[in-house]
């Protein structure tokens, strides 16, 4: 718990472990025992076939809320979930107060598939500004954190997204067509060009992951969710990668942005990728 005239960097110094902690316990209690052993009744689609939530989801995220919100009293808690039950809650990313944004399973589709590339994802904001973030895939046991100037880690290593090997095709994780307009479908297409390896991305907090980690180079991104996003912009930022918007601007969890957008193991990298979404748009 933040004690009296304890700043937001103080606290962090103190209970980044308890965050982490935390999002293990609502991992052990309510998404691993329904990993492989959803029922029918445990899964529904919000938006459509592709936009699935569990029960898993659900719970998770009641935990997280509790649990959070504990340990920073006068913090807010804007989850997936919640959002979608009322899409006002959203509005606390742009507030003055402290505020978790959290995915409780980034990936619902593979988790419901049984697969293993679902992760829950926690950020915590202030102002707009990205302060920490954890990323945990429960599946594989494996937990990035990234706190705001002091770096990136995995399992407690740290992370260096680094750069792409000269004359080495980008390998780019690209947003699911039905996530996409028209408009960002034609700016998509032009990652379809020589030099370029693009495939549809999976769970987007591992993808940021896979590019901390220098296992993928970029993604294009054409939407805002910021609980899809949060965590792992600051994790690429802090393993020294870039994030860019269509218009040159580094992407905003406030909203407002110009899609799509890059995130990318280098700055160079999104400077090449956004051209080439601009070039198509």
């Amino acid at each position: 718990m933040i004690e009296d005239n304890e700043t937001i960097d103080e606290f962090l110094a103190r209970h980044s472990a308890d965050v982490e902690e935390a999002i293990r316990k609502a991992a052990a209690a309510e998404i691993m025992p329904r990993f492989r052993q959803l029922a029918a009744h445990e899964v529904d689609q919000k938006n459509g076939p592709h936009d699935l939530v569990t029960d898993a989801d659900r719970k998770a995220e009641l935990y997280l809320t509790e649990a959070l919100a504990e340990l920073l009293p006068g913090s807010v808690v804007v989850g997936e979930e919640a959002v979608h039950a009322n899409p006002a809650s959203y509005d606390a990313i742009r507030g003055e107060a402290p505020v978790w944004i959290v995915d409780p399973v980034d990936g619902t589709r593979q988790f419901v598939r049984g697969e293993a590339g679902f992760c829950t994802l926690v950020a915590l904001a202030r102002g707009g500004v990205l302060l920490a973030s954890w990323t945990y895939a429960p599946a594989l046991d494996r937990l990035a954190v990234a706190i705001r100037g002091r770096g990136a880690t995995l399992d407690g290593e740290p992370l260096r997204a680094g750069s792409p090997e000269p004359g080495r095709d980008l390998e780019v994780a690209t947003s699911h067509p039905d996530y996409t307009t028209q408009e960002q479908k034609a700016a998509l297409l032009g990652l379809w060009t020589e030099g370029v390896a693009p495939r549809a991305c999976g769970s987007a907090g591992l993808e940021y992951l896979a590019i901390a980690e220098g296992r993928l180079d970029a993604t294009a991104f054409s939407w805002e969710a910021s609980w899809d996003h949060a965590a792992g912009l600051l994790l690429v930022e802090e393993a020294g990668g870039a994030h860019l918007t269509l218009t040159g601007e580094p992407f905003r969890i406030t909203g407002g942005n110009t899609l799509p957008f890059t995130a990318a193991r280098d700055a160079a990298t999104a400077r090449r990728v956004v051209g080439l979404l601009a070039d198509g748009a």
